[in-house]
């Protein structure tokens, strides 16, 4: 089945959004990678077609979606946490967050220019001369798409590298600049269906995870349903996902 695009997938609109202010450019550019990282919930699925300004994200870990409901909270925007459980040997969690309707226009105008604003201050510099603080807010930018693939991303973990599976190229060229930011040398590997990011082990690999640790999480949105348990761990402490992941 042809996946069907995402809500950040569509063309860019000829007039572009006004530019956010560099606080709350991080998290929008966050919570779009994240929205990037991820299929369209198997909710809609079923259904014939997808509205262009999809309320929904799903996500297969649960600090995933906390991320998501923290940038969310941020940016004020309401968000629904629900979780269904599923698999029968092997059991897995999908964390579904919902906007209510009221608040789809704003999620849609905040994520969609904080993906465009953020794409073109990390892929296009910091240029020669440029001030100290806009050289600090590229390397967050950086920092804030290789959190969002590590948190929300497949998972390509060998003993020599440390790499994400991604079905959005943008998101891949981002990640690939992102690291080149971070001053960390990145590989692409295009697949069947995918593309896999990866860095070398060792001080590649702890440069990526330390500049893109998680800050400790503040409280959820109001509003949100409370979750309960935590996602199954495989033994190399990575979240088992469902099947409908693709593979490279």
């Amino acid at each position: 089945m042809t996946r069907e695009p995402a809500l950040l997938d569509r063309p860019r609109s000829p007039t572009p959004p006004p530019p956010l202010d560099w606080l709350t450019l991080g998290d929008a550019f966050e919570a779009a990678c994240l929205l990037r990282c991820t299929p369209p919930p198997t909710a809609a699925r079923p259904s014939a077609a997808r509205p262009a300004h999809a309320p929904g994200v799903e996500f297969n870990r649960e600090d995933a979606a906390q991320r998501m409901r923290q940038l969310l909270a941020r940016l004020d925007i309401p968000v629904t946490h629900e979780v269904a459980v599923g698999g029968l040997r092997r059991r897995y969690e999908l964390h579904r967050l919902w906007v209510p309707q009221e608040h789809h226009g704003a999620y849609a105008r905040m994520l969609d220019a904080g993906w465009w604003q953020g794409r073109r201050e990390l892929l296009g510099g910091p240029l020669p001369g440029a001030s100290p603080a806009r050289r600090r807010l590229v390397s967050r930018l950086a920092a804030a798409a290789w959190r969002s693939a590590l948190l929300a991303a497949g998972r390509h973990v060998r003993r020599h590298i440390l790499g994400v599976r991604l079905t959005d190229r943008e998101l891949a060229a981002v990640l690939i600049r992102g690291a080149a930011v971070l001053d960390v040398p990145a590989r692409l590997h295009p697949g069947t269906g995918c593309f896999l990011v990866s860095v070398a082990d060792g001080p590649d690999r702890a440069r990526i995870l330390s500049s893109a640790a998680l800050e400790p999480a503040r409280a959820a949105a109001h509003g949100a349903t409370a979750t309960h348990g935590t996602a199954v761990l495989s033994a190399r402490g990575v979240s088992v996902p469902p099947a409908r992941r693709p593979a490279c």
